[in-house]
This record gives C-alpha cells, structure tokens and sequence, in this order.
C-alpha cells in the first residue's frame, strides 16, 4: 500500500497532472530529499506475460498479475536516461496453516524468474524486452526450491500435495549489467551468486562450501565461505553491486546468519556484505554490517528478525550504498568498506567460535569493526513510499531511483482458487537527494532522469 496522500500543489501541478508529468511527490523536512517522479506498472496477466516467451507453460495463472519486478533495479552507464533492468524473485509464493504446520505454497509453480528491461514515461513502467532466465540447455529454471531438508518443502495451491524440489530453482533478488550486456544475479537458496550471459543462459553458479547442489543443469562451483550455508530460510543473499571497473561484486546477505542457531539469528543485529572477484572467482573480503535497533529504526514493527538488506550500490571504490528496511520503513546508509575489517578466514568463519559473531548484540571486538554507516535518506519521511522497498539505483551524483517488491499482489483467493489483489502496484520513484553522493568519476551516468 502507499503511504501518504496526493495535494494539489497549485495550477500548474493540476495541469502537469494531467498531462501525466509526473511532479514532485513529497519531501522530507528533515533530509530535504524529494521525490521527483513515479512510474507505476500497468496490469499484465502472469500467464499472458510468461507465454510470450515460454509458450503454453502457465496453463492457468489464477488471476495473478505479473509483479514482484522490483526485487532489484539496476541502471548502468550506458543506459539511456529512462531506461532501467528489473528482476523478478521466484513467483508467486504464500503460507497456508495445516494441522497446526506452515507449508509453503506455490500456486504456480511453472512459473520463471525473468530480467526484464523497461522505460519510464508518462507515470508508466513499460517492459520493452523480457529475458527469462534459463538452464544450459535451454529449459526454465523455475522459481522452486533446491534440496530437500534443506530448503522449505513446496506445496501446490491447496497446500495438500508436495511439490518436486528442483536443483535448478533459483529465488532471484539481485542484479546487475556489465557494459558487455552480460548479468551477476544474486540468490536466496544457496544462498548463491550466479553468471549469466545476455540472453539469460546460467554459466556458473557459485554456492557456499559444502551445501552438496547436485544434479544442476550448468556448472555449480563452491567458491562461497561455508558458513553462509547457515543463511535463515528466504534470507540469503539479497543485495548486489558491481564496482566501477567491473572488476569486484558486493554480495550482503538480507538477514543475520543462523550462527549457531536460530534463536541467535533472529534475535541479531549483525550481517555479512562481501566482495568477490570476478577474474579469480574468489571472495576476497568479508565486512560486518550492523543494523539499527529495531525499537528505533521502526518503533512499530520493533521486531529485530524485520529487519533486513536489500539493495547495494557502488558509488566508489570504497564505499557502498546500503538498503536497510523492514518491510515498513527504508533508509539508505552510505559505508566506508576501507575502515571496517576483512573477517573473511577469520575465527568469525568457523561455526565453532562461541560466542559466535551473530550473538554480539552488546557490542562487537577490535577484531570484527563493523562498517561505518552515514545515513544518505530516510525513505520513509517521503510520501508515496510503497511498502517493501527492494531495489535502488544511482541516477547520477545527486539523484536515485527505488523501487518495489509488491508480491505479485497476492490476496486472499475466491472460491474459485483465482488471486483477488489488494491493488499494491510496482512502482518506481525517482528520488532527488538533498547532498552530493560524492561519486567518483566513473560511478555514474551522463545524464540525470528527469520527471518525463
């Protein structure tokens, strides 16, 4: 739902309206940020959209639109000024109580996560090309669980028959685009990092040590620390940025891991963002990210497990962009990667440490300095935020965009087992900053995207 309401700003904003430039949405008093336009996505059935390039593989989308596209955002150099990528995450997906049990359901289940390149205009988010992403030979990937134990069981729409895992499902969250036209997309199963050529083929999957992905149609390589094999479920990675040069990702993880167990991650504040290069295939760096108090950061939804990564931008060599939120509220933190410690191989790796590095809710040692963070924009002081705001995009040095994950507008379903939405659209929000990012020169694009 978006918060906040719409005022008449004078003549001119009515008439503007009404040729759909889109005007300034809100401001914050406090930050001095200010939303400058919103692109909404029309209403496209699931199946209509999916079968343009899988033909006949939704049979029935049981009244569900297609969404969930904001799961990341991403705008590269040479992109034109309205021109952004979106991703979606693994489809359609809910909860339903059995005998006192949740079960994961999947209503369905054919569906497959896709890359989709789109303009805005107009107040519209319009799909000019869609990239499904796809196995070595060809086939969808799916949006399915990997491995039994392991990854939650999936049901069917009724949550009665157990659905088959599938080795090659990935939940997509992040993304980003060489100047190639190739893709990196980030994953909350493993959780894992994946390459992907320009039209949507995996190359390489890259897993934390030891998880034992077997039978994957493309390569699976376990260049990832083994701990992150203790990822919450629907909580791996989440958050991607690539840096300027190309050369190194930035993976965050969305949630703390459950180190040693899952009372101890629920209960955390510290996560893990970490760098991997891409000519050697290995992580060479693992920083501590510290979260906000929940009671502080979002009085009224305070519980710690809400709290979450979702976006990264690079804007430096040594500083990122940082998406923390709830699902309610949404800051943006800037951090400096050089004055925090490398942990990766440390004692904070080995699962044996105790206590282990997600339990130092008190304070954290000389030997895991957290990342500084300096807040960049409060983006709930803004009005028309939506809810869940999951992808953010550097404009240029002074400008953003975000955008969100509307959960295909899943609601409750009618008697005929067909999705009635609540009317929670994709959206994304062009945002100007009130102080320079201070970009390096090659962070950024040309030209500024403006209201249009």
């Amino acid at each position: 739902m978006l918060r906040g309401k719409f005022f008449p700003y004078c003549i001119l904003g009515f008439i503007l309206a009404v040729v759909a430039l889109v005007p300034a949405q809100g401001q914050s008093e406090e930050s001095g940020a200010a939303v400058k336009a919103r692109y909404v996505l029309q209403d496209l059935p699931l199946a209509a959209f999916q079968n343009a390039k899988l033909p006949k593989s939704i049979a029935n989308d049981r009244n569900i639109l297609l969404g969930s596209i904001g799961s990341d955002l991403w705008h590269g150099p040479n992109d034109k000024p309205n021109e952004f990528w979106m991703l979606t995450d693994r489809g359609p997906n809910g909860l339903v109580k059995v005998n006192g049990e949740n079960r994961r359901t999947f209503p369905i289940p054919e569906f497959n996560p896709a890359i989709l390149k789109v303009t805005v205009g107009n107040g519209a988010i319009r799909i000019v090309e869609t990239i499904p992403i796809v196995t070595r030979s060809g086939k969808p990937v799916t949006g399915m669980p990997n491995q039994e134990r392991r990854d939650e069981t999936p049901y069917d729409f009724t949550a009665e028959k157990k659905l088959p895992f599938n080795p090659n499902g990935l939940d997509s969250e992040g993304l980003v685009r060489t100047k190639a036209g190739n893709f990196w997309i980030v994953e909350e199963y493993g959780p894992s990092l994946l390459k992907l050529d320009r039209s949507g083929k995996v190359l390489k999957r890259y897993v934390p040590k030891g998880i034992g992905l077997k039978d994957a149609d493309y390569e699976v390589a376990e260049a990832l620390p083994e701990i992150l094999g203790k990822r919450k479920i629907n909580r791996g990675f989440e958050g991607l940025a690539m840096s300027q040069d190309e050369k190194t990702l930035f993976l965050a993880l969305q949630s703390p891991l459950l180190n040693p167990d899952k009372k101890t991650g629920d209960s955390s504040r510290q996560t893990r963002i970490l760098a991997f290069d891409i000519a050697t295939e290995k992580v060479t760096a693992e920083y501590v990210y510290r979260f906000d108090a929940s009671k502080e950061f979002d009085p009224t939804h305070s519980a710690p497990d809400e709290m979450k990564i979702s976006s990264l931008a690079a804007i430096a060599p040594n500083t990122l962009l940082v998406l923390e939120r709830t699902d309610w509220v949404a800051r943006i933190y800037r951090v400096d990667l050089a004055a925090a410690t490398n942990i990766l191989g440390s004692r904070w790796d080995d699962p044996g440490t105790a206590p282990a590095l997600e339990a130092l809710n008190d304070g954290l040692p000389a030997d895991a300095k957290a990342l500084s963070k300096t807040l960049v924009v409060d983006l709930s002081r803004l009005d028309a935020i939506p809810e869940k705001i999951e992808g953010v995009a550097v404009i240029d040095d002074t400008t953003i965009a975000v955008s969100n994950d509307n959960d295909f507008d899943m609601g409750d379903f009618n008697a005929n087992g067909e999705n009635v939405g609540k009317g929670t659209k994709n959206t994304i929000l062009v945002i100007k900053l009130p102080a320079s990012l201070a970009m390096s020169k090659s962070a950024g694009v040309p030209s500024t995207l403006s209201a249009q």
